[in-house]
């Protein structure tokens, strides 16, 4: 070999490791340590705040039925009409009997007030001696109390009967069926003629209050931590696409469903144009954000390989690989923990072929 190749293989090999070690031209993003929020789709169901069947607590015939399905209801209105003569029957022999007890009363108290106008002259009679026997004095005084004693009795038997006509009262108004709170009629199960039997299987009408509504949500494990009482919440339903409903976070489980790992939340939602429907199952916006600060670089700068998850800062003008734990995402950002500070400048597009040591620029 020529002295002259030798020469330019000699420069080329000691040039070798310079070119190895040029600077590597990067661009550089900053830790930024701040408390972020986003929310997440959840699914959820709408039920009703109150609900009921209306049952009858009687037996008896259905005489009138006074609404339908749809039919939007108040507080105590009179739904169904029942017929049962046999409580009215009842109901009749009951005032009959407290009229008598009221009659027998009556009687006693004037036997009574007799009784005493008889005890009061022998008393006065005693005073002369030998105006009448000691014994019938003391007849007369036994004869009086035993007369106060029948009074006292006869009252007692008024107030029994008062309360048999009272609880018969009652239960002949059972015969008329009326709503327990304010809501909507949304099936019903029984006509005229039918015959109904208390605490049957089949109830006579299904009250839902839909006005106000639970939304309930079953909010994964992961974003209990995030759950705020009195927090409002954006949710949406397939029917009124691109409408967006509101309702607050008002009751909290506080406990995990051991098989999904959800916690069901409920909210309050309020049904003002009429759109919401029990059995609707809505999307949430369910808002996550973090109790404290979280240090976040853009996700590109964040490298995973089958051995570790790093990113790549800069000491002394050289690459240096920080081991750290990826957490949630932000929009183009990530959470990260690690040995890395806010401020810190790190690789804004990270890769593993820029290796440890290797010169930045």
């Amino acid at each position: 070999m020529s002295s002259h190749k030798r020469l330019v293989l000699t420069i080329f090999f000691f040039c070798l490791p310079a070119l190895a070690q040029a600077p590597k031209r990067v661009e550089f993003a900053t830790v930024e340590s701040r408390t972020p929020s986003k929310t997440v789709t959840l699914p959820a169901e709408l039920a009703p705040f109150l609900q009921t069947d209306i049952e009858a607590r009687v037996p008896g015939y259905i005489e009138r039925v006074l609404v339908d399905r749809g039919s939007n209801v108040r507080r105590g209105q009179l739904l169904v009409v029942l017929s049962a003569p046999e409580l009215t029957a009842q109901t009749a022999a009951a005032e009959s009997a407290l009229h008598q007890a009221e009659a027998d009363e009556s009687q006693a108290e004037a036997e009574a007030a007799a009784v005493e106008s008889t005890f009061d002259r022998l008393q006065e009679a005693a005073k002369t001696p030998g105006a009448i026997a000691g014994n019938e004095l003391v007849q007369a005084e036994k004869q009086r109390d035993a007369a106060k004693s029948l009074v006292q009795s006869r009252k007692a038997a008024i107030r029994a009967a008062q309360e048999r006509l009272r609880a018969a009262r009652e239960t002949e108004g059972y015969l008329r069926v009326r709503a327990p709170f304010d809501g909507k009629i949304t099936d019903r199960f029984v006509h005229p003629g039918m015959l109904v039997q208390a605490n049957a299987s089949v109830p006579l009408l299904k009250l839902q209050q839909i006005n106000h509504l639970r939304l309930t949500v079953p909010v994964p494990e992961t974003y209990v931590g995030h759950v705020v009482r009195g927090t409002s919440v954006n949710f949406h339903i397939a029917a009124q696409p691109g409408k967006t409903y509101t309702a607050k976070i008002a009751r909290i489980a506080s406990a995990l469903d051991s098989q999904s790992r959800t916690m069901m939340v409920e909210l309050d939602a309020y049904n003002k144009d009429g759109t919401l429907a029990p059995g609707m199952y809505p999307s949430v916006d369910w808002p996550v954000g973090s109790a404290e600060p979280l240090l976040l670089v853009p996700s590109t700068s964040v490298v995973t390989t089958t051995e570790r998850t790093f990113i790549i800062t800069s000491v002394n003008g050289h690459a240096h690989w920080v081991d750290v734990r990826k957490g949630a995402a932000f929009g183009d950002q990530v959470a990260i923990r690690g040995s890395i500070k806010p401020g810190e400048r790190v690789l804004k597009r990270a890769s593993d072929e820029v290796r440890e040591g290797v010169p930045l620029q």
